[in-house]
C-alpha cells in the first residue's frame, strides 16, 4: 500500500512539474512577443518628450566645451556629441565601451611617455656626467674644480627639472580652469531642469552657492596648493646642492600643508554639498506632495487632470536631468583624465630616471629626481581631486531631484 501511495505521489509531482514548465515557457513566450514592443513604445515616447524639452534648453555653452574636448580626444576615444548622446541614453541605446576607452587612454599615456622620452634622455645624460665628475674629482687640485663642475651639472639638472615641473603645473591649472568653465556651463542647465521638476528650494540653494564654492576652491587649489607643492620641490632640490644649507624640513612641511589643504577643501566641499542637497530635497519633496494633493483634492473636475499633467512634466524633466547629468559626468571625466595622464607621464619619467641612475650616480642626485617625481604625484592628486569633486557635484544635484521625487 505504501508503494502505491509513493508511486502516485511521485506521479503527481511529475505532473505538477510538467505543468509548471509548460506555463513558465508560455509566460516567457508571452513576454517575448507582448512586453518588448510595449517597452519599445515607452522608450520611444520618452525619447520624444525628452527631445521636445531638449529643444527648449540653451545647450550652446555645453556643446562648445564638448567640441573642444572632441578635438583633443579624437584620436583616442569616441566623440562626445551632446544631442546624439542624450537621445541614445533616453532611448536606452547608449553603450559605454569601457574596453575601447581603456585602450585609448593607455594609448594616450604611451604616446605621452614617448613624447617625453627626450626629457628622460637629458636627465640620464646629466646624471652620467655628474657620476663621471664625481669619480674623477680626486684628479683635480684639492677637488675644487671637480666640485664646481659637479655643481654646474647639478644646477643644469635643477633648471631642467623645474622647467618640466612648471609645464606640469600649467597643465594642471588649465585642466582645473576647463573643469570650472564646463561646470559653469552645465550647472545652469541642471538647475533649470530642477526648477521644471518643482525643486525650487534646491535650485535656489544650488545655483549661487555651488558656483561660488566651486570657483573659490578651484582658485585656492591653483593659487595656494600648487605654489606650496612647487616651493616644496624647489626646497627639496636646494637641500641636495650643499650639505651646509639644508631646508629639507621646510620642504616636508610645505608638502604636508599642501596635502592637508587638499583634504580640508575636499571634506568641506562634500559636507557643504551634502547638507545643501538634503535640506533642499526634503523641502521640495514636501512642497511637491502638498501641491499635488491640493490640486487633485480641491480643484473640481480638472484637478486630477492637472495632477497627472504635473506628473508627466516632472517625469520628463527628471529623465532629461539624469541624462544631461550623465553626459556631464562623462565630459568631466575626459576633461580631467587627459591632463592627469600628461602629468602622470612626466612623473613616470622622473621615477624611471631615478631608478636607472641609482646604481651609477650620486645619492643626492637620485634623491632630487625622486623628489620631483613625488611632487608631480601631488600635482596629479590635486587635479584628480578636483575632478572627483566636480563628479560629486553633478551626482548630488541628480540625487537631490531623485530624492524629492521619491518623497512625493
Amino acid at each position: 500500500m505504501g508503494d502505491v501511495v509513493a508511486g502516485r505521489y511521485k506521479k503527481g509531482w511529475a505532473v505538477i512539474i510538467l505543468l509548471a514548465l509548460a506555463l513558465f515557457s508560455g509566460f516567457l513566450t508571452g513576454r517575448a512577443y507582448a512586453v518588448e514592443p510595449a517597452e519599445e513604445d515607452i522608450r520611444s515616447a520618452n525619447a520624444g518628450k525628452v527631445e521636445q524639452e531638449l529643444d527648449a534648453l540653451d545647450l550652446r555653452e555645453m556643446e562648445k566645451y564638448l567640441d573642444e574636448i572632441n578635438r583633443e580626444i579624437a584620436d583616442y576615444v569616441p566623440q562626445l556629441e551632446l544631442r546624439s548622446l542624450i537621445g541614445k541614453i533616453a532611448r536606452g541605446e547608449f553603450e559605454f565601451g569601457f574596453t575601447d576607452i581603456l585602450t585609448g587612454l593607455l594609448k594616450f599615456l604611451f604616446h605621452e611617455i614617448i613624447a617625453n622620452s627626450k626629457l628622460l634622455g637629458e636627465l640620464l645624460v646629466l646624471t652620467v656626467i655628474c657620476a663621471v665628475l664625481q669619480n674623477i674629482e680626486s684628479a683635480f687640485e684639492q677637488g675644487t674644480v671637480g666640485k664646481v663642475a659637479w655643481t654646474v651639472c647639478y644646477l643644469t639638472l635643477f633648471i631642467l627639472a623645474l622647467k618640466s615641473f612648471g609645464i606640469a603645473l600649467g597643465i594642471g591649472r588649465e585642466a582645473i580652469s576647463d573643469m570650472v568653465s564646463f561646470m559653469q556651463a552645465t550647472l545652469p542647465v541642471l538647475i533649470t531642469l530642477l526648477t521644471a521638476m518643482g525643486n525650487l528650494t534646491s535650485a535656489a540653494l544650488f545655483h549661487p552657492l555651488t558656483v561660488t564654492v566651486l570657483s573659490s576652491i578651484s582658485t585656492l587649489i591653483k593659487n595656494i596648493v600648487f605654489p606650496l607643492i612647487f616651493f616644496s620641490a624647489v626646497l627639496g632640490l636646494t637641500s641636495n646642492i650643499s650639505e651646509r644649507f639644508q631646508v629639507s624640513k621646510m620642504s616636508g612641511l610645505m608638502k604636508q600643508w599642501s596635502m592637508a589643504l587638499m583634504g580640508l577643501f575636499f571634506t568641506v566641499f562634500l559636507g557643504f554639498l551634502s547638507v545643501q542637497g538634503i535640506a533642499g530635497s526634503v523641502a521640495d519633496g514636501v512642497a511637491l506632495r502638498t501641491a499635488k494633493f491640493a490640486t487633485g483634492a480641491f480643484v473640481p473636475v480638472l484637478g486630477k487632470m492637472f495632477a497627472d499633467a504635473l506628473d508627466a512634466v516632472v517625469g520628463t524633466s527628471l529623465l532629461l536631468k539624469n541624462v544631461v547629468g550623465l553626459v556631464g559626468i562623462i565630459a568631466i571625466f575626459f576633461i580631467c583624465i587627459f591632463p592627469a595622464l600628461k602629468i602622470l607621464s612626466i612623473m613616470l619619467i622622473f621615477r624611471v630616471a631615478a631608478a636607472i641612475s641609482q646604481p651609477i650616480s650620486d645619492t643626492k642626485l637620485v634623491e632630487s629626481l625622486n623628489t620631483m617625481g613625488n611632487s608631480l604625484g601631488l600635482v596629479f592628486a590635486a587635479v584628480s581631486s578636483v575632478g572627483i569633486m566636480f563628479f560629486f557635484v553633478i551626482a548630488i544635484v541628480l540625487g537631490t531631484g531623485n530624492v524629492s521625487l521619491m518623497m512625493r
